[in-house]
């Protein structure tokens, strides 16, 4: 059974840099998209950026164009999410789900997804 794991979150000032990371275990992640969302208090989840299987597409949400970057290691069974140029509205608890390539493409992998992680916080803030 495939599990998630993600790390990297913290505290970044504006501006800054943080890296998630989004670790399987149980399964590979191979023939899954793998989508990343956030959860701030008071908002709707968002989903934020998604990658499909073989990793040819890539999909951010308007708010993250330009400054996040979604990839995969197969290697390591992980898919990451480098994030730039950080604002205090990036600030949520970044979630690591598995979707299909289908939800990947029409952007609906927030609320379609078979396996969600626990989470990991990310807050901006000077």
């Amino acid at each position: 059974q495939l599990q998630l794991a993600e790390s990297g979150g913290g505290v970044a000032q504006p501006g800054g840099s943080l890296r998630l990371s989004c670790a399987a275990s149980g399964s590979t992640l191979d023939s899954d998209a793998v989508g990343w969302i956030r959860q701030a208090p008071g908002k709707e989840r968002e989903g934020v950026s998604c990658i499909t299987s073989q990793g040819l597409t890539k999909y951010y949400a308007d708010s993250v164009k330009g400054r996040f970057t979604i990839s995969r290691d197969y290697v390591m069974n992980t898919v990451n999410l480098h994030m730039t140029s950080l604002k205090p509205e990036d600030t949520g608890l970044y979630y690591c789900v598995a979707t299909v390539n289908a939800y990947c493409r029409n952007g609906e992998w927030a609320s379609d997804f078979a396996s969600r992680g626990q989470g990991t916080q990310v807050t901006v803030s000077s």
